[in-house]
Order: C-alpha cells, then sequence, then structure tokens
C-alpha cells in the first residue's frame, strides 16, 4: 500500500481493533530531530567510528571510548527533542482505549512525554534517562551523571562501587533483559492487529514479534521508509511518511467497533 486511499482499510483494521499492540523504531523519531543508525543521514553511516561507542568490549576496554560516549551523551539531540505528530498520534490510540502495548527500540523516551502511558512502553533496549553501573547495578537518574561531565570529569565512575558507568541501555555484546524481552513476546501475541513502525526489523530477537503476532492471528501492518523480511507476509505494507500516516490512522474517532 503507498497510496492515501488505502489508509482507509487500515483505519477500519484499526477501529475494529480491542488491542493493538504497536511497535516502533528509529524511524519514528527522525522528524523530532533524533538521527536513525543505518538510515542514509544515520549516526553509523556518516561516522562509522560511533559505532564502537555501541559495543560493550570497546566501551569497557578503552578509556577514550567512554570518555567520547560520554561527550555524544552530553550533545545527544534526545535532550532538546519534542515528540512529533507520530508520537502524539500513538498516544492518542491509547486514549481511544485501543491500545493494549506499545513495543519499542527506541531510548530516547519521547513516546511517554507524548503522553503514552509508561505502563504500556515496554523499552526492549533501555532508556538514555537513565544510567547504570556495570559493576554493581546501581541505576540513577542520567542527568546527575553529565552534571559531573560537565564540571570536568570525563569519565565518571559509580559513586558506589567505582565500576564503570554507562547509560541504562543495551549496548553490541551486552545481554538484554530476558524479563523484558519475554514481556514483548507475549503482548506481541495478545493483540488482534499488530503494526511495525519505522523498524528495519533486522534486530533479533525483538524482529520476532512480527512472527509471533501472525502466528497468534493477527493482521500486521508495516509503516516502513525501506523494505523489511516481512514485508511479503505482512496484511499490509506502507511506505508513505510516518509523521503524515499515523495522524490520520489514528484520530480520535477510534473508540468502539
Amino acid at each position: 500500500m503507498n497510496g492515501y486511499s488505502e489508509l482507509d482499510i487500515i483505519r477500519g483494521w484499526i477501529k475494529a481493533a480491542q488491542r493493538v499492540v504497536v511497535l516502533t523504531g528509529a524511524g519514528i523519531s527522525t522528524d523530532s530531530g533524533i538521527p536513525d543508525f543505518r538510515g542514509p543521514k544515520g549516526v553509523w553511516t556518516l561516522n562509522p567510528k560511533a559505532e564502537r561507542m555501541s559495543d560493550i568490549r570497546y566501551y569497557m576496554s578503552d578509556p577514550e571510548v567512554r570518555r567520547l560516549s560520554w561527550q555524544s551523551r552530553l550533545a545527544h539531540p534526545a535532550w532538546t527533542a519534542d515528540p512529533n505528530d507520530g508520537h502524539r498520534a500513538l498516544a492518542e490510540l491509547e486514549k481511544c482505549g485501543k491500545l493494549h502495548a506499545l513495543i519499542t527500540q527506541n531510548i530516547d523516551g519521547l513516546h511517554q512525554r507524548a503522553g503514552v502511558s509508561s505502563a504500556k512502553v515496554i523499552e526492549v533496549h533501555g532508556t538514555l534517562h537513565r544510567v547504570m553501573c556495570l559493576s554493581c547495578g546501581w541505576r540513577g537518574p542520567m542527568q546527575e551523571t553529565l552534571d559531573r561531565v560537565r564540571a570536568g570529569e570525563e569519565d565518571p565512575q559509580c559513586l558506589e562501587c567505582s565500576g564503570l558507568l554507562k547509560s541504562d541501555t543495551i549496548s553490541f555484546g551486552q545481554q538484554l533483559i530476558p524479563e523484558v524481552i519475554e514481556r514483548a513476546m507475549t503482548v506481541a501475541a495478545e493483540g488482534d492487529l499488530f503494526i511495525a513502525i519505522g523498524s528495519t526489523l533486522q534486530v533479533y530477537p525483538v524482529a520476532g514479534a512480527v512472527p509471533r503476532a501472525l502466528d497468534a492471528g493477527a493482521r500486521v501492518v508495516i509503516i516502513n521508509a525501506g523494505a523489511t523480511q516481512f514485508d511479503e507476509v505482512a496484511d499490509a505494507v506502507v511506505r508513505l511518511p510516518i509523521g503524515e500516516v499515523l495522524p490520520v490512522l489514528c484520530s480520535a474517532d477510534m473508540r468502539g467497533r
């Protein structure tokens, strides 16, 4: 589906649905000024060295990688970004009583800021808004540690045990939290409509939510600029801009059947 006329069909599916499960990737936040990773203007596309900062092996072994990582966190666009029309449309979907759960690969917290209940958001890759200790597991607000970096600490250590600190996000080589992934897979099988938005659907185990939803009998809609491996089995594929599509699909008249 590449035209706006086909959106009426998807709107009908949403209106008839009782439990809509949404999966979002980096593509939903690009309109807020947060670049994706692998796109034409992605973080890793423009700066391949930046990928090293997302690898736990380099992060733990190389102080220079950690120093650059903390400078990158200071300048992260999430601190000044605002939710866009796509984020707000999904919040409207919850207000209409349709949103069963929102699984997100994003770490920016924009879904919650747009008004989606934190209880419905499953952050499978963690959040930039917290910091964690790799030794003792302590967690705290990111901004407090960033204040230490602004004050001159290039590689701040845990105040509890002097261990290494990093954002409370999942890096390459770092284990996902089993309970979070289990919850994501569980809700994927509970919906009657599954919508994947702005994700390449390449990263597992999260991408496995799509076949999980299909196996459970849900309709699947994919909204993404590029092709994904699940396009052929989806009930609908939309290539139109996310910020334009979602407000059309998730308007306030979605209540009831």
